[in-house]
């Protein structure tokens, strides 16, 4: 979802990922860490999924907070715990899940480089922002990338009243030829927690479907639903197919989760996390060259399909994320003024200067 740009202010995402990367320095993580964390959040951003960018980064929740009081480990000692040719679990002592994501994607990335599969789990992380960044690492190798993570203890499964696992996003990502790259990242409920906080900002009402009162009854109000955290499952009822999206979302806790050890369906703090990447090597089953010409030909006859009245084109899925990011590269990416107040804050607290206005 992208913010409103009537009051939006835009920002140069270069700029933007300067100031998230000298904050994160000041708050003890190493150059290198922080320009990952930096990154991460402006790429977010850029693509359009405001509700994983530096509308996270304010003094008084998520990573800043974490950070400043020591319940994200600045410096992590990430290590191994188990290890094969295809495979690994790390263990990522508390940090930040958007540093310790990268690492472990690199990893399965040399992994499937050597043995055409790398699969690599993640326990004891933190929260690590855009499930696509991740997948996409793979695309200039000719891989297909997956990555997955379980999340905090807010959806409720088909037919029950209290929260018990989280919003469990999943992404696929595929290379092609000369269309752009199939990118499939999607939370397993109906909309990301993250919506909730961006529809309150604008002071927007939000879908029937999407979420429920703290009483287990259908909302539209956004505050409500945050004070509720009880978000629906992909599909919102049974007669919509949410038993699909609970059933998803329980196969993500059961590789990030159960896999790792890291089970936030049963775990009351909702930290920390468990992630889980994979990197497939195209040439181990076909000439890269063919699969890529298929793909182009797979999305071109999804893409010619004839669209319903009202809608110009039928999209594939990245495709909207990638258009959004070439504008928002050359225009600047759009920024609400309470998320800029919040930058402005951590600016202040920390001395990093601000220059995003």
């Amino acid at each position: 979802m992208a913010s409103d740009s009537k009051s939006a202010t835009a920002v140069n995402h270069r700029k933007l990922a300067r100031f998230v990367t000298a904050t994160f320095e000041k708050l003890g993580v190493p150059k290198e860490d922080a320009e990952i964390g930096g990154n991460v959040l402006v790429q977010a951003d850029l693509r359009g999924v405001d509700t994983h960018g530096v509308i996270r980064f304010n003094p008084h929740s998520w990573y800043v907070k974490w950070l400043t009081e020591g319940s994200m480990t600045a410096r992590p000692t990430i290590r191994t715990v188990s290890e094969t040719a295809s495979s690994a679990l790390l263990d990522g002592d508390r940090g930040i899940g958007m540093v310790i994501g990268h690492r472990a994607m690199e990893l399965a990335i040399r992994k499937a480089r050597e043995s055409g599969i790398g699969m690599v789990a993640v326990r004891n992380s933190r929260h690590y922002g855009m499930s696509a960044y991740y997948s996409m690492m793979v695309l200039p190798h000719d891989m297909i990338g997956i990555a997955m993570t379980n999340a905090s203890r807010q959806v409720v499964p088909t037919f029950g009243r209290e929260a018990r696992f989280g919003t469990n996003p999943v992404c696929f990502a595929v290379p092609t030829d000369k269309e752009l790259p199939f990118v499939l990242d999607m939370a397993t409920t109906t909309a990301a927690a993250g919506k909730l906080e961006l529809a309150a900002r604008q002071g927007k009402a939000i879908p029937l479907g999407w979420a429920l009162d703290e009483h287990a009854a259908a909302t539209e109000d956004p505050k409500v639903a945050q004070r509720g955290r009880r978000l629906l499952p992909l599909g919102g009822s049974r007669e919509g197919g949410s038993h699909k999206g609970y059933g998803l979302a329980i196969v993500v806790e059961i590789l990030c989760g159960v896999l790792t050890g890291t089970l936030t369906a049963l775990n009351a703090d909702q930290d920390p996390r468990g992630h889980f990447f994979g990197a497939i090597r195209i040439d181990t089953f076909r000439p890269i060259d063919e699969f890529k010409r298929d793909m182009d030909r797979l999305i071109r006859e999804l893409k010619s399909t004839p669209p319903i009245g009202g809608q110009e084109r039928v999209y594939v899925a990245g495709e909207i994320e990638f258009e959004t990011a070439q504008e928002r590269a050359e225009h600047g990416i759009p920024l609400l003024p309470s998320v800029l107040k919040g930058l402005r804050e951590v600016g202040e607290k920390l001395g990093v200067p601000y220059d995003l206005e």
